[in-house]
């Protein structure tokens, strides 16, 4: 998951809702809405924001 976070392009300083906006783009127009992929996006969703926290965190550690 790692890699397709880095894919999106988004400064470790943005907002959740940047990060969110970025990954609903990475996902396939057909699948936006499908009920039927409600679940998976959900859980991608939470991957890229779990991913993006890492992130940030790492910075403020080290002070990057």
């Amino acid at each position: 998951m790692q890699a397709k976070y880095d894919r999106l392009h988004v400064h470790v300083s943005a907002s959740w809702r940047d990060v969110v906006r970025a990954a609903r783009s990475r996902i396939a127009k057909r699948h936006r809405r499908s009920p039927a992929m409600r679940q998976e996006r959900k859980r991608f969703y939470r991957k890229m924001l779990g991913c993006h926290a890492k992130h940030q965190d790492l910075v403020l550690t080290f002070r990057l």
